[in-house]
C-alpha cells in the first residue's frame, strides 16, 4: 500500500530544486530551527519551495518516516536529503554549503 504522505513529499521533492520541510512558513516561521534554515538559504539567495508540516499531521509525520530523520526542519536540494538545522548552518559556515549548491547546479544570488 503506497503512503499518500511519502507520495506528496516525493512529488514535491522531484519538483523543485530545493524544499524545505519545516514549521510554518518563509515568511512566517514558527519555530527559531526553521527561522535559521530560512534565514541562510535567504542570506545566499537561494530559491526555494516551503513546505509547512504544522498544516498536516500526515506530512509532519510523514517527512520523518520518509528521511528517516527525527528532527524537522529538513532541507532537500535536488533530490538529495541534507540535513536539519545544525548541519545546514554547518555546512554555511564551512562553505560546503555554497559548494554543494553550486555543483548541482543551483543558481543562487551569493
Amino acid at each position: 500500500m503506497t503512503n499518500p504522505a511519502h507520495q506528496q513529499i516525493q512529488s514535491d521533492i522531484d519538483t523543485n530544486d530545493v524544499v524545505l520541510f519545516m514549521k510554518g512558513t518563509a515568511q512566517f516561521p514558527q519555530c527559531g530551527f526553521s527561522a535559521a534554515v530560512v534565514q541562510v538559504l535567504n542570506h545566499f539567495g537561494v530559491p526555494f519551495k516551503d513546505v509547512n508540516v504544522l498544516a498536516s499531521d500526515e506530512i509532519r509525520q510523514g517527512i520523518k518516516e520518509f528521511s528517516n530523520w527525527p528532527t524537522i526542519p529538513q532541507l532537500y536540494v535536488k533530490g538529495e536529503f541534507v540535513g536539519g538545522c545544525d548541519i545546514v548552518r554547518e555546512m554555511a559556515a564551512s562553505g560546503e554549503l555554497q559548494q554543494m549548491l553550486k555543483e548541482k547546479g543551483v543558481k543562487t544570488a551569493a
